[in-house]
């Protein structure tokens, strides 16, 4: 299967095991989804992941996180830079996300970063995505 946006296939996958209600999901493993899945589970989103080898292939392994209620972390994941259409912002052009209630994740000269680090490294970067 080839894939444009590996980035945005994670974050529909993510969303639809959501929606499922899905203990964990797997996608196929890259850095990059492995950073995100870093930064999620940092930011209190999943319970965790961990990156397998299955027949000879690596796989992300993310263990979604629900509240006592059967609510989810993620209420949603929202997409901003896409392969046609790549969204940079300078360190100062960094907004909050849901007024604060969300995450911004970057990937900076630094490494993959939630906009509140970006801000705080003084780095800018590519805008990923967008979890509330």
């Amino acid at each position: 299967m080839n894939l444009t946006d590996p980035v945005a296939d994670f974050l529909t996958r993510v969303r639809n095991a959501i929606r499922s209600r899905h203990q964990k999901m797997d996608v196929p493993a890259s850095n990059l989804k492995a950073e995100i899945a870093r930064i999620l589970k940092e930011e209190g989103y999943i319970t965790n992941f961990k990156v397998t080898e299955e027949e000879g292939k690596r796989v992300l392994r993310v263990y979604l996180k629900y509240s006592t209620d059967n609510q989810s972390a993620i209420t949603d994941l929202k997409r901003i830079s896409k392969p046609g259409s790549r969204v940079y912002l300078g360190k100062d052009d960094i907004r909050r996300v849901q007024g604060g209630l969300g995450i911004s994740i970057l990937t900076t000269p630094k490494g993959v970063m939630t906009g509140r680090q970006a801000r705080r490294e003084n780095v800018g970067g590519e805008i990923l995505a967008h979890v509330w």
